[in-house]
């Protein structure tokens, strides 16, 4: 089967209208548009799910969260993703732009959310039945909207997005871990950082070079992760190496020493040793977990 790298938006229009914005049953999207999609993938837009029966398993950027009702999934542009469902999965679905969302209502950042604005935060909520029923009932209306909505459907569409993230952040506020609950400032700066990394991780990886990028000496960047994540900034800069070589291994079918080369390391055996301590098997057995033969 031919790998499916990233997924763009355009592959789901079905008319003029709607360009930047999709939304479905899940169970009509599982049959419809993800039936061909087997091994992991990532998408360029921003996705929201619902499931509201079933059970199985989905694993975001290779860790595995259980599907029940009440499981609800936020992905981000780029994230890579795959399930396995049982047949009697129901729920809804819906993901747009970033454009979408922000391009008219510049205060509203897709980023303000937790679980948008972090790779260490959760992307899954586990919602009470009461919960459950009133967030089913946004995602209807979203729905609906998508496929009647007159006149300023978009408007419509945005309140009822909000409205949603709104409900799930609260959610999620109540759910979050305690270290993830530490001094607002320390958060911000942690966020900070996880910007600055994004930009040059494939370049620099010493912690050193990101403190002082961010203004603060390097045991006041590892005070910062441990409060926040309880990892040092080493653990989160090569964590974030490690899933890009997983990404290029599971979705480009990348050579692992050119992927290695690529992200910036010469040494290939060091790399491949830092990739075993941390997967617990070598590349290719990490490939093999992923793409049928």
């Amino acid at each position: 089967m031919k790998p499916v790298n990233v997924l763009n938006i355009a592959q789901f229009k079905h008319d003029d209208q709607h360009e930047d914005f999709h939304a479905n049953r899940l169970e009509n999207h599982l049959e419809t548009r993800h039936k061909d999609i087997a091994e992991p993938h990532s998408h360029n837009f921003y996705l929201a799910i619902l499931f509201t029966h079933g059970t199985g398993t989905h694993e975001i950027d290779f860790s595995v969260f259980d599907v029940k009702p009440g499981a609800l999934f936020f992905l981000k542009p780029g994230q890579t993703h795959h399930w396995h469902l049982s047949p009697d999965t129901k729920g809804y679905i819906f993901f747009h732009t970033r454009e979408f969302y922000e391009l008219y209502y510049t205060h509203n950042e897709l980023a303000r959310y937790p679980f948008f604005y972090s790779m260490h935060t959760s992307p899954c909520i586990y919602l009470t039945l009461d919960a459950k029923k009133e967030l089913a009932a946004t995602f209807k209306e979203i729905y609906r909207e998508y496929l009647n909505g007159p006149n300023l459907f978009k408007q419509a569409l945005h309140a009822h997005i909000t409205l949603l993230y709104v409900k799930a952040t609260r959610l999620y506020d109540t759910l979050i871990t305690s270290e993830a609950n530490t001094e607002n400032t320390y958060y911000l700066k942690f966020r900070e950082f996880e910007d600055v990394l994004e930009k040059e991780f494939r370049n620099q990886k010493l912690p050193g070079y990101y403190a002082d990028k961010l203004a603060v000496t390097l045991r006041h960047l590892n005070r910062i992760t441990q409060a926040v994540v309880g990892k040092t900034a080493t653990d989160v800069i090569l964590e974030r190496v490690l899933l890009e070589a997983k990404k290029e291994l599971v979705l480009h079918r990348g050579n692992f020493k050119s992927i290695a080369g690529l992200l910036g390391y010469e040494d290939y055996g060091y790399f491949s040793k830092q990739f075993k301590i941390k997967t617990g098997g070598t590349p290719s057995q990490f490939v093999k977990r992923y793409i049928k033969q």
